[in-house]
């Protein structure tokens, strides 16, 4: 069989590998249009920040080391300008010469990725205007910082990328300022979550401002300024990390099925067009929660769908289960991890989100480097069925997202997650893993044992006509009467039990117990702020 595949990174290489892997005597070509047909995209931010030296480590494979070991044809510096279904061929352009040729296939993969998004401003071609989407952008990013003449940068976009990048700069000595258009930061965090880990950028000295537009970037041959509907920022140095936009635009006319300029394909990553599939950052998948289409350009969907296909092009006939957006990323003092829906996106597929904020222990308190981790766990309130979690931490915050990715793919209920033999050792966790921790905590928020208000409530003013009562280890919000939770034995002088409580303390756990007390002694109208004073700002 002859499989032709257009692009390489991630999608590409590993269907060429797969099907070479499959059966030796395939004919696999891979036309790639750089020089690079696998790179660690990925890594590009820490190439930056000199946290891979080595930029020779950004390459996983040479085109000729990658032939040599898998048995694929990689043609480099070739870029496919035309399809033609009908006669199941690819005109393709020698980046160099110009000069083009056809390729005949039995199969066709379209791979070919995505490209940054150049807004629509002036000043993008000026010098010191960067991209980050090659190695080649990396180098050349560094290469300038490491000269030494750049004192403050502008990132243009609160994405994953575009964070890594702040923090990169930052570590290099350059004062970073991060703009979005978008209300916050973090794309697949809930508002307040996104908010948290803002404040605590900003705490770092990377300010993230939201809900700006750029409008120009200006300079005399170099950037000097940029340019928002709000105010301007002197900047030495820009990065634009504003989004990325599928390769797609040379399919036109070829019937193929595109949202957006996104390939659409079926579970078995088919498109609408017979023997062709599409994989990577230019193919729309599905949301394994809604079944809805998804755009999911990560380096883990791209290898997870790509080996499928490649067994799907060998006869397998496997269905793609779909992906929920799973993403982590190494920030200034903290990690940030999430999977499934957000509370908002639950509201809007029809679910009945119930959810809440926990801050637990990373691992035993005890232990040194113990920290604590910061989780959104949000679950539908008829179903019991979890739909998707967010953490924030310094520890290892991907292990809690993994387990809950787990249960959210098996369709997992909070009873089937509920007691789960979890790995404990003090240097790895707490005895209650704290997955399992928020999990019960949140079993208890849903049969009416903790009643709560969230930080989202309490922010909207929902705590409006509660008394707040301090019940932290020790008092710490002015104006509030302080409660010492272990001398409680009754009624508190002072406290009405018909009148309206908020109890808050550090985290959130103090609060609960000292609930748990009131209720006995007959107090009917308490509240726990979830999350303390940890997570939120509370004042008299």
């Amino acid at each position: 069989m002859k499989v032709l595949v257009l692009g390489g990174v991630a999608a590409g290489t590993k269907i060429a590998a797969k099907l070479m892997r499959e059966d030796r005597g395939n004919e696999v070509i891979v036309l790639n249009k750089g020089k690079n047909i696998s790179y660690a995209g990925c890594g590009l931010p820490y190439y930056v920040g000199h946290v891979i030296e080595d930029k020779e480590q950004l390459i996983v494979n040479t085109p000729e080391k990658y032939s040599k070991l898998t048995g694929v044809t990689v043609l480099t510096e070739t870029e496919a300008v035309k399809v033609d279904p009908q006669a199941k061929k690819v005109t393709a352009r020698d980046v160099n010469t110009g000069e083009e040729k056809e390729y005949d296939y039995d199969k066709l993969v379209i791979s070919v990725g995505a490209s940054p998004v150049k807004p629509p401003i002036e000043g993008c071609d000026l010098e010191n205007v960067f991209f980050v989407r090659t190695p080649e952008d990396a180098i050349a990013l560094r290469d300038v910082v490491d000269a030494g003449n750049i004192k403050r940068a502008v990132v243009v976009g609160a994405g994953y990328i575009g964070l890594e990048i702040a923090e990169n700069l930052k570590l290099l000595g350059v004062r970073p300022f991060v703009l979005d258009m978008a209300p916050h930061a973090l794309p697949g965090f809930d508002a307040e979550m996104a908010e948290y880990v803002e404040g605590k950028l900003q705490e770092s000295g990377i300010p993230v401002v939201t809900g700006v537009t750029v409008t120009g970037i200006e300079g005399s041959g170099k950037v000097e300024k940029v340019t928002t509907s709000k105010k301007a920022y002197k900047a030495d140095l820009v990065v634009l990390s504003a989004g990325i936009r599928p390769n797609t635009a040379f399919l036109e006319g070829t019937g193929l099925e595109m949202f957006k300029g996104t390939i659409l394909t079926n579970a078995l990553g088919e498109t609408n067009l017979p023997d062709v599939y599409a994989a990577g950052d230019c193919a729309m998948v599905h949301n394994a929660l809604t079944e809805k289409q998804a755009w999911s350009p990560m380096g883990s969907t791209a290898n997870i769908h790509g080996r499928l296909i490649a067994q799907n092009i060998m006869g397998a006939g496997l269905n793609y289960r779909g992906a929920l957006g799973t993403a982590v990323c190494k920030l200034p003092g903290m990690n940030v991890g999430r999977t499934g829906l957000t509370e908002a996106q639950a509201v809007e597929e029809g679910f009945h989100p119930v959810s809440v904020i926990t801050v637990v222990d990373d691992k035993a308190h005890y232990y040194p480097g113990a920290g604590t981790f910061i989780i959104k766990m949000i679950a539908d309130k008829d179903s019991l069925r979890l739909l998707g979690v967010q953490v924030i931490g310094a520890g290892a915050v991907d292990k809690v997202v993994d387990i809950a990715v787990t249960g959210i793919m098996l369709k997992g209920t909070l009873s089937d997650l509920a007691d789960l033999d979890l790995a404990y050792a003090p240097p790895f966790s707490t005895a209650i893993h704290p997955f399992e921790h928020t999990l019960n905590v949140l079993m208890n928020k849903i049969n009416g044992k903790f009643e709560t208000f969230t930080p989202a409530e309490y922010a909207a003013g929902a705590a409006e006509g509660y008394k707040v009562v301090d019940g932290c280890l020790m008092p710490s919000i002015e104006g509030a009467p302080y409660v010492e939770l272990t001398t409680v034995e009754g009624p508190i002088e002072g406290l009405d039990p018909e009148e309206k409580i908020l109890l808050v303390c550090n985290k959130g756990k103090r609060a609960y117990l000292l609930q748990n007390r009131l209720k006995f002694f007959g107090y009917k109208n308490t509240k726990v702020l979830e999350g303390g004073i940890t997570f939120n700002e509370v004042s008299i």
